[in-house]
């Protein structure tokens, strides 16, 4: 179960900037702890002994789905790596501050075993087992499917879906054992990601914009949600943390919209648009239009507020959803992005009427990319934000921070609703002594919002 007192490190999955400076991916250890003489910097990297993995997401060996049974301990992180196809598991358990590799799961295992590749979520299960999603097959075309291993061993078991029942893309996925249901969302293929985003790529169908549900217990694919164009992208999905509730949230990158799911009173799914952040005409930029583009969500452990991030116009939000259906905005604040006052992006047209935002500088350091990954401590009151998204996505968007590095910041939040910067606190991966990272997903060694589920 999770320990409610204040985080004291995070761990961080950190790819270098310099690509052919053949320097591998590491595991960052942060210290968080105010009170800490090495408060803010990285205290421990483990790297990776393998080349151009992709670090992106990780997940635990055991965490509150486990509750009760005394035997699971939460000491080894799961580290699938989005482009090599490994998945690392690291031991943090023997020392929390300098964790090491504990077993390396080969490429090959996932390819002949289970048929996919690009392993990206990664959640526990109640049995003991550890599930991770696909986003791909061995071939960079999507696919949608789930690879199990076994809880001390490590090894590849094989598929949790049924042979032939892999769905066209994959992400992420969140289950309610109480309902007997998962829910699993849509990326793209892994050919198209590679090179950068594409737009011709979503008319091509490359990309996805469905919600999937599945029985829990038999493995079976129930239902299809096609989100359609107000949808695409679906990516982080995130049930409400009471096992038993039977609605959730999850963010639509493309289309900028939050979705919410829910169990209909006939006992299927469905969803609705309950936020819709909209696209600003634009000069200067790629496109004529430049959409919010909602990377990450997450949801208060108390299931009071919801947070996302708008990688692109550079804000992140919170909206009190004790209405459910009409989630209201009580906190924004801006952390670069694209549309910075002194870039070369001009805005053209707005519907929130909002002037654009002058550049972010904490401790001299100016925030060259986007909020995007979120993680919130359990007592709710520090939200912590990192800047990359996905490499060849960085480079294309923000080459600044793929040159440079990105940037972990926090946010302090009001326990009535309402966001601020915490203006010390700055953990700078430009500075690192291989070079500048690009530091992606956070997770407290006792659990967060993102990891646990309840059962």
């Amino acid at each position: 179960a999770t320990d409610i007192n204040r985080e004291e490190i995070v761990y961080l999955p950190c790819i270098n900037c310099n690509s052919d400076a053949l320097k591998p991916d590491y595991l960052a250890t942060v210290d968080v702890d105010p009170k800490s003489p090495t408060f803010c910097q990285v205290i421990h990297r483990l790297p990776m002994p393998n080349l151009r993995d992709e670090l992106h997401h990780s997940g635990w060996n055991a965490c509150s789905s486990c509750f009760g049974d005394a035997s699971r301990k939460r000491n080894r992180l799961i580290l699938p790596a989005l482009i090599s196809s490994r998945v690392y598991v690291v031991d943090v358990g023997t020392d929390p501050r300098a964790p090491r590799i504990h077993k390396i799961v080969e490429p090959v295992d996932l390819f002949w075993k289970c048929g996919l590749a690009n392993p990206h979520t990664t959640h526990c299960l109640g049995n003991g087992q550890i599930m991770i999603s696909c986003i791909g097959d061995p071939t960079g075309n999507g696919k949608g499917g789930f690879v199990l291993l076994d809880g001390e061993t490590f090894e590849v078991v094989g598929n949790w879906e049924h042979s032939g029942e892999a769905v066209n893309f994959g992400y992420d996925f969140w289950y309610q054992p109480r309902h007997n249901v998962m829910i699993s969302t849509e990326w793209g293929a892994p050919k198209a990601l590679a090179g950068g985003f594409n737009p011709a790529h979503i008319n091509e169908g490359l990309y996805g914009s469905c919600l999937h549900v599945w029985d829990w217990t038999t493995h079976k694919k129930l239902q299809t949600l096609d989100l359609g164009e107000d949808g695409a992208i679906p990516l982080e999905v995130r049930f409400l943390h009471d096992p038993d509730a039977t609605e959730g949230y999850v963010g639509c990158a493309l289309s900028g919209t939050v979705y919410r799911f829910y169990k209909t009173p006939k006992g299927d799914w469905a969803a609705e648009r309950v936020i819709s952040v909209p696209n600003k005409k634009v000069e200067g930029w790629a496109l004529p239009e430049m959409p919010g583009l909602i990377t990450d969500i997450l949801i208060s452990l108390d299931d009071r507020f919801l947070y996302f991030s708008n990688w692109l116009h550079g804000d992140i939000r919170q909206y009190d959803i004790t209405d459910r259906r009409s989630p209201r905005l009580v906190g924004q604040v801006f952390l670069g992005g694209s549309l910075v006052s002194d870039g070369p992006v001009r805005v053209l047209e707005d519907p929130e009427k909002q002037s654009q935002p002058p550049p972010r500088i904490i401790k001299g350091r100016r925030v060259s990319g986007g909020p995007q990954m979120l993680q919130l401590s359990l007592d709710g009151r520090r939200l912590y934000v990192t800047t990359s998204l996905f490499s060849g996505w960085d480079k294309q968007f923000y080459p600044d921070m793929a040159k440079d590095g990105s940037v972990m910041m926090q946010m302090d939040v009001s326990v009535s609703g309402g966001l601020s910067l915490n203006e010390n606190f700055l953990v700078d991966f430009g500075k690192e002594p291989d070079g500048p990272a690009l530091a992606h997903e956070l997770r407290y060694p006792g659990g967060d919002c993102t990891s646990d589920i309840w059962l």
